[in-house]
């Protein structure tokens, strides 16, 4: 499974496999793994641009992993996955319809000369 998110960069259409942020208040580049979540301030990179990226002149780059590359579904992933196939997929009983409550004293049916009302509990 991708994840879907494509490299920052203008013209790569690579898949993201490095999230990069900056810290301005310490001059500093932070490249790690790709988030779990695109956040506005971040950029998504693909492997050659996380592993071509420079800073500018007296900024510091951070690399929190030496390589990144692609990573593909987890068995954990893929049984999450079958589990909720599954579980779309099984009929739940429908509910039967509740009457709406007549007031307590309203007449609710008759038999012959009987009538039923409505009780207060």
């Amino acid at each position: 499974m991708r994840s879907g998110r494509q490299c920052s960069r203008s013209a790569c259409g690579r898949a993201a496999v490095a999230t990069l942020t900056y810290v301005y208040s310490d001059s500093t580049a932070v490249l790690g793994p790709l988030a779990q979540l695109a956040e506005p301030h971040s950029y998504d990179l693909c492997g050659e641009h996380a592993g071509r990226l420079t800073a500018p002149r007296g900024w510091e780059v951070v690399r929190l992993t030496p390589e990144f590359v692609p990573s593909g579904p987890t068995p954990d992933d893929l049984v999450a996955l079958a589990d909720a196939v599954r579980e779309a997929g099984r009929r739940r009983p429908e509910a039967a319809p509740e009457a709406p409550q007549a007031p307590p004293g309203t007449e609710v049916s008759r038999r012959g000369h009987l009538r039923v009302l409505r009780g207060e509990g």
